[in-house]
């Protein structure tokens, strides 16, 4: 018989409660997931945009005054990278940064010299390995398959840059090919715009090699913030589609 150890008994330790320190903490948006339904990606950017304005807290953002909504999703019927309300509101020379971080494998010098997203995506880690042949290869051997799931995350050279979009998750609902994003945050000001033309464009390509036809677009954003600075560009835009006589489509 193996003879019992003496422990020491149990006593209740005092709780002593953490000193809350404002100033090391940041505000944050109200938590309630909210979705946003919209018809096109350019109706999508302005209704999000929208409601980050009108709703949305003073907060700040590496440092920088931005206004802010949490847990949004953004549900997009019919996403064409050649949306006409990014085309008309769009600053051209952001579309065209946001497009070469997804078609050029060239360091991105505004990012530290983080890996770009076309890096990240068609020669992950350097490694030759491209998520998007793997995701078209895995639909097209099984189109019932929930797992065509790659992410951007490089954790082994990720340091100080984060890719905003870090998930992208590709299926077959009814036959067309439908893509879910999560993104840690977005500027919905500067960047929100490019970032849906760039994952509207890769859906499509998809979507070409598989030869199905183009589904939903959705991205859910955990922080979607407008920066204080691009308040007056964003105020503009929505001034100016609320004159336009064509509906944003959102709904």
């Amino acid at each position: 018989m193996i003879a019992p150890q003496w422990r020491a008994p149990l006593t209740r330790q005092p709780i002593c409660p953490v000193a809350y320190d404002s100033v090391m903490t940041t505000r944050l948006a109200d938590g309630n997931p909210q979705t946003l339904h919209a018809a096109t990606i350019g109706a999508a950017w302005l209704a999000v945009a929208r409601r980050i304005i009108a709703d949305g807290i003073s907060s700040r953002y590496d440092d920088l005054p931005v206004r802010e909504i949490s847990l949004v999703t953004l549900a997009i019927d019919g996403p064409d990278p050649g949306d006409e309300v990014i085309a008309r509101y769009g600053e051209p020379g952001r579309l065209a940064w946001m497009h070469a971080n997804f078609t050029n494998r060239s360091q991105v010098a505004a990012l530290g010299d983080a890996d770009s997203y076309a890096t990240r995506l068609f020669d992950y880690e350097h490694s030759g390995r491209d998520q998007i042949a793997w995701v078209i290869d895995r639909l097209r051997r099984d189109p019932a398959t929930r797992s065509a799931v790659i992410t951007t995350l490089q954790p082994h050279t990720d340091r100080a840059y984060i890719p905003c979009l870090s998930l992208f998750d590709f299926w077959l609902p009814g036959g067309a090919v439908e893509l879910i994003a999560y993104a840690h945050s977005i500027d919905f000001g500067a960047k929100g715009y490019g970032n849906l033309a760039e994952l509207a464009s890769l859906q499509h390509h998809v979507a070409g090699e598989l030869g199905l036809p183009v589904g939903r677009l959705l991205m859910t954003v955990k922080s979607a913030h407008v920066y204080e600075t691009e308040l007056p560009y964003m105020n503009g835009v929505l001034a100016d589609q609320d004159s336009y006589p064509s509906p944003a489509g959102a709904y």
